[in-house]
């Protein structure tokens, strides 16, 4: 077939279709989409030609196969363009002049940069598309290739990408586009083609690989590269769970969700919009260094239109997602690069550069860069690399499948520097005493020259100095700059980089000793600086979580400086409001070690990590490490002279953790004295209406409560919320919390009616203060879900309201958290009553291991799930395994809490039902008979459980044809129940059916 000419330069447009074929390199993907799309909806036909040629392969024969095709070669030009190969400014003058001259007609350009091109790329005549907006743009190019626009375009089937200026329309810090990627074009291509080819909601991809080895750099590049395909992109980096769970949380703010509630409610909501694809179905997530595929479906949108990207080390993410390993250059990438970075080696001096560090992308990156930069010959530069001997990185700087020679290059860069920058090398100093990842450098610009060491004293004054350092750093690929919005019109200040955890290693390695102690002292000055001074503000969480990272790389628990011993202890504040408490404990642990060491037993700052890092262990269930930590406080202080009120404080606090702690390993009897105490010293040193008196007297309450002893429970609720109403005002979140204590007592009380209206104010005022994850909000929710179910809400209502509230918890906590195992209890106890008895016994079982070993066997709340297992198998007929259920927990709840605690009563109920369908009539009859009679003396004639036990006694007296009696029986119980909870109560039903009464166990812990 003979190609079509084409007309003249400057010859009038024409009207008729004609094929184009758009060459591009894989970086400027999006552009040469977009002019293949513009093109045909004019109604001219395009093939999309991505072209990298190999070097061997001379240009001319390489742009002659572009021309086989029919039609004209539209080339995307740029310096990446002409840099394929790569080949030389000589290559492409010299082709240029001569073949495309020769085909001038059958070649057209359009440039991408503002940089200058060679001057021999006039005879493409390009027309420049760079800073320009779409409609100018495309004016442009149809004007440069003579067509005539069409007043109408043509439609276009399926998804139309964006102009490449345009950005998303939500971008979430992703890196700096790297100018000197290189390669991976089949990756990136393969990685695009398995997330659009996935099935809807399951499009997620994870790069693995080892450190170093590009994984991060080709996320990156996927998400600027196929950017103009989505409508918002966010980056995560997953370095540390608090700095992940913050950094997914602030895309709530950006989709223009409710941005006040707290960080887990975020998360939950962010994951829930792009599952609903709101308020689009083009997004991408990127999960930068992810290491724990547990994790995955707190974040994941199963769901949804978008595409997730997922970079770690850990090839267990295949249980759950696509993979693709990621292993070393090719070895024409390696080279390409090289040869590109430094121009003035040959091919075959990058191949044995290459070869020397194994193809890696991390040390070729910092081999070019010392090659470029000080236009050093390959030949020297392998001897040295070669030749030096380092016996000071012995202890595994670097991972053990990186080459040796690795460490002889950094050593000679960091020589190199220290003669030629050595301001660079300060700046390395800071950057090794951080964590690596993101390290928030510029901050120190913001110390006061007077306050540095004199060495480093230029950071606060020499601003230009600042700049050249860094740009040193950079151009010798040490670190990369954050590509960020400056805060308060610093831009210094806002200045983060990034350091490669093996770059870090090794840089670490060799500054070690080099003013280390007063480099420490700045970045502990630097750290306390970034603190915000306010814990509990989620506002300042995001500041938190960088923080956090950097405490133990600083060292800064040794430090004796005040300043950054408060620092420290906002840092655990912080975990301790955010949720984070396997952070926070992990954290506290740390200094506590340090601390020991040079602080006395009775030092202010010691005694409140004590009381910060008991919260954090039993809040995050490890209730035993809680209480050895505060017994063994409150034992040291008891054994201190009694001086002055210090020690009182000091000793009440001690004692109101203790106290705390036994309530919650369910020794009650020694909680409540010890709460009583606490109540005492409390009203006594600031007067009954303080906020601490208050707050000892909210967990007397509670103890009281665990007790069984509910309406003495609810008379000091009811005076606690009265006083923290008038004290706090009724918003407050402890004010909250005694609603929701009044509800729960009055629920228990059997007075359901009362309970759920006071809990269904009490949960409207939640989700205004405190938002809808807040874990006391989901506290209010349980429990209002339980009032909702005594008092006789629908089914279906509750059904789904506990499922989603279930997923809600593990979100906050964790499947594990004793808040969730509760949940699943009272969940399991509602799916049994309603037949589904199948993931009613997966719940129950799995809630009665997980407190079994949260608690140990010998506690009240393990010994009562017994009960709740027997009525499982009670309801698949195995009746004789249900009562031995039944039995085992009425003798353990009898030995722990004593017969006429409400729990023992409840399981006598369900063993005395047990008895009866085992037709051991005479045993029922007489366990039901004192049960009824411990409850009418413990909580009332006309208590829920009372009445149900009148029920089960009526029915035993039948059984032993005492047929009078079980009419009496029975006649009051029924008026008592119509008049208490109603004639339609299903209670009131169930009795009237003569349906013998249970009683299920829901775990409280306080």
């Amino acid at each position: 077939m003979v190609a079509q000419r084409e007309p003249a330069r400057g010859a009038p447009p024409r009207g008729e279709s004609e094929h184009f074929v758009v060459v591009f390199p894989g970086y400027h993907r999006a552009w040469g989409n977009w002019i293949a799309h513009r093109l045909e909806s004019h109604g001219h036909r395009t093939t999309l030609q991505r072209w990298d040629p190999d070097r061997e392969q001379p240009l001319e024969e390489a742009l002659g196969d572009l021309q086989l095709a029919s039609g004209r070669v539209l080339l995307v030009l740029s310096d990446v363009f002409l840099q394929l190969g790569p080949r030389t400014e000589a290559d492409w003058n010299a082709v240029l002049r001569g073949y495309v001259a020769a085909h001038a007609e059958r070649f057209a350009a359009v440039n991408l940069t503002n940089r200058e091109l060679l001057p021999a790329t006039a005879v493409l005549e390009p027309v420049n598309l760079w800073g320009i907006g779409e409609e100018e743009a495309e004016r442009r190019l149809l004007n440069r290739l003579g067509l005539r626009p069409r007043r109408v375009p043509v439609p276009q089937p399926g998804f139309a990408s964006r102009y490449p200026n345009d950005p998303p329309d939500i971008w979430g810090e992703v890196p700096r586009r790297n100018s000197r990627f290189t390669g991976r074009d089949v990756i990136l291509n393969e990685l695009q083609q398995r997330l659009t080819d996935a099935e809807h909601g399951a499009a997620v991809c994870t790069l693995v690989g080892m450190a170093g080895i590009g994984k991060t750099q080709i996320a990156a590049e996927y998400a600027h590269r196929f950017a103009p395909d989505y409508d918002i992109v966010w980056w995560v980096s997953c370095d540390q769970r608090n700095t992940q769970r913050d950094t997914y949380g602030q895309l709530a703010v950006e989709l223009g969700l409710d941005r006040s509630g707290e960080i887990g409610e975020r998360v939950r909501a962010v994951r829930e919009a792009l599952r609903k694809n709101e308020p689009s179905g083009r997004w991408l997530l990127v999960f930068d260094g992810w290491e724990d595929p547990e994790e995955a479906a707190t974040y994941l949108p199963h769901g949804g239109s978008g595409h997730v990207l997922i970079t770690s080390r850990n090839k267990s993410w295949r249980a759950t997602t696509d993979i693709k390993q990621i292993s070393a250059f090719r070895r024409a990438e390696s080279t390409g690069y090289l040869m590109r970075r430094a121009p003035h080696i040959t091919a075959e001096q990058a191949d044995q550069v290459a070869g020397e560090f194994q193809d890696l992308p991390l040390q070729l990156a910092q081999a070019a860069s010392w090659l470029g930069e000080e236009g050093m010959e390959v030949p020297e530069y392998l001897r040295m690399v070669r030749g030096v001997g380092l016996t000071r990185l012995d202890s595994g700087a670097m991972p053990d499948d990186y080459p040796y020679s690795s460490l002889t290059s950094w050593s000679m860069l960091l020589n190199k520097l220290r003669k030629s920058e050595p301001r660079a090398v300060d700046l390395l100093s800071l950057c090794a005493v951080f964590a690596p990842g993101r390290i928030p450098l510029g901050l120190a610009r913001g110390i006061p020259a007077a306050e540095l060491p004199e060495n480093l004293r230029w950071i606060a004054t020499d601003r230009s100095g600042w700049a050249r350092a860094l740009d040193s750093l950079v151009n010798y690929s040490v670190i990369t700059r954050e590509a960020r919005t400056p805060q308060g019109g610093d831009t210094d200040q806002s200045d983060s980089v990034q350091m490669h955890q093996v770059v870090h290693s090794v840089i670490s390695e060799l500054t070690q000793g080099r003013n280390s102690d007063v480099v420490r002292e700045v970045v502990h000055r630097l750290l306390v600086e970034a603190d915000p001074s306010a814990p509990n503000d989620s506002r300042q969480w995001g500041r938190y979580a960088e923080l956090v990272p950097h405490l133990l790389a600083s060292s800064a628990p040794a430090s004796k400086e005040r300043r950054v011993q408060e620092m420290l202890l906002n840092c655990l504040r912080y975990c301790y409001a955010s949720g984070e408490y396997s952070l926070g404990a992990e954290l506290a642990a740390s200094i506590r070690a340090d601390w020991e060491a040079f602080l006395n037993p009775e030092a202010r700052p010691l005694l409140t990590l004590t009381t910060l890092q008991g919260n954090l262990l039993r809040e995050g269930g490890r209730f035993r490490e809680a209480q050895a930590l505060d017994a063994a406080r409150l034992e040291r202080l008891r054994a201190m002279p009694h001086a002055d009120g210090a020690y009182e404080e000091a000793a009440m606090e001690a004692t109101s953790c203790l106290a705390s702690d036994l309530r919650l390993l369910g020794q009650y009897d020694e909680a409540l004295q010890l709460q009583e105490q606490v109540v005492e010293v409390a009203r006594r040193l600031y007067g009954p209406e303080e906020w601490t008196s208050l707050l000892a007297q909210h967990n007397l309450a509670v103890g009281l409560r665990l007790l069984g002893r509910y309406e003495d429970a609810y008379d000091t609720d009811l005076d606690t919320l009265r006083k923290r109403e008038q004290v706090l005002r009724a918003r407050h979140p402890n004010t909250l919390a005694s609603g929701n204590a009044c509800a729960r007592d009055l629920r228990l009380m059997g007075r359901y009616q009362e309970a759920l209206a006071r809990q269904e104010l009490g949960m409207r005022l939640h989700l205004q203060v405190l938002g809808a994850q807040h874990p006391q909000t989901l506290l209010a929710r349980h429990n209002l879900m339980l009032c909702q179910r005594r008092a006789g809400t629908p089914r279906q209502d509750i059904a789904t309201a506990m499922a989603v509230l279930l997923e809600q918890q593990e979100q906050v906590h964790s499947r594990g958290h004793y808040t969730t195992l509760a949940l699943m209890t009272d969940y399991g106890n509602f799916l049994r009553e309603h037949g589904d008895l199948d993931l009613a016994r997966e719940l129950l079982t799995e809630a009665e291991d997980g407190f079994r070993r949260l608690l140990g066997p010998a506690h009240p709340v393990p010994t009562a799930m017994q009960s709740n297992a027997g009525l499982i198998l009670q309801a698949e007929g195995e009746r004789d395994g249900a009562l031995n259920m039944f039995e085992q927990a009425l003798a353990g709840l009898t030995s722990l809490l004593g017969p006429d605690h409400p729990s023992t009563l409840g399981c006598a109920l369900n063993t005395s039902g047990g008895r009866h369908l085992g037709e051991a009539l005479e045993d029922a009859f007489e366990l039901s008979r004192d049960t009824l009679e411990r409850c009418r003396r413990v909580l009332g004639e006309d208590h829920p459980l009372t009445l149900s036990c009148m029920v089960a006694h009526a029915i035993d007296l039948r059984a032993m044809r005492r047929r009078e009696d079980a009419r009496a029986v029975e006649s009051e119980a029924l008026e008592r129940l119509t008049r208490s909870l109603g004639a339609q109560h299903h209670h009131t039903l169930s009795a009237r059916q003569r349906t013998r009464p249970y009683w299920d166990y829901e775990p409280y812990l306080g």
